[in-house]
């Protein structure tokens, strides 16, 4: 070669193995801190939650036709209370390491739990109404089926 000649190498080998171990550990670590989780819920979604039991509660759905509507203000009260202790009964229940889906899960529950004793505590004290809309209920849409799904898919839209 002439000396106006110049060469440019290029490495393509890899870096030492200290550099690519310690670099391979803080990506493992950036990768580990990462985590998903869906509980708590955020307000927004247990807002939705409310408005979606005032709702079930205080219009002609499954559980209304069989067990009675509630007027809407009281519908809203007792929807407040439901949601509140079943998030306190679920947030006892959780822990650091959970993603979080048992939790809501437990959560819709009781919920369903709570709504169906309302509505079944409610349809008692009032006087032995017509039972004649029981009959019409379908036996494989259960309300308390019914009212989880619906807190589900509250929790999937505010997820979305």
């Amino acid at each position: 070669m002439s000396d106006s000649e110049t060469t440019t190498t290029v490495s393509t080998a890899a870096p030492p193995p200290e550099d690519d171990s310690s670099a391979t550990d803080t990506k493992k670590q950036e990768r580990n801190a990462i985590s998903f989780s869906i509980w708590p819920l955020t307000q927004r979604t247990r807002d939705a939650v409310i408005t979606r039991l005032i709702e079930t509660l205080s219009t002609t759905s499954v559980l209304s036709k069989r067990y009675g509507t509630v007027p809407h203000d009281e519908a809203s009260e007792v929807s407040r209370r439901i949601e509140e202790e079943a998030f306190s009964v679920a947030t006892s229940s959780a822990s650091s390491e959970d993603d979080g889906l048992e939790v809501v899960q437990l959560y819709s529950k009781e919920i369903s739990k709570r709504m169906l004793e309302t509505v079944k505590a409610r349809s008692g004290s009032s006087a032995n109404g017509d039972n004649s809309a029981a009959k019409t209920v379908s036996a494989d849409v259960t309300p308390t089926s019914m009212a989880s799904e619906e807190v589900l898919s509250s929790v999937e839209t505010e997820a979305a």
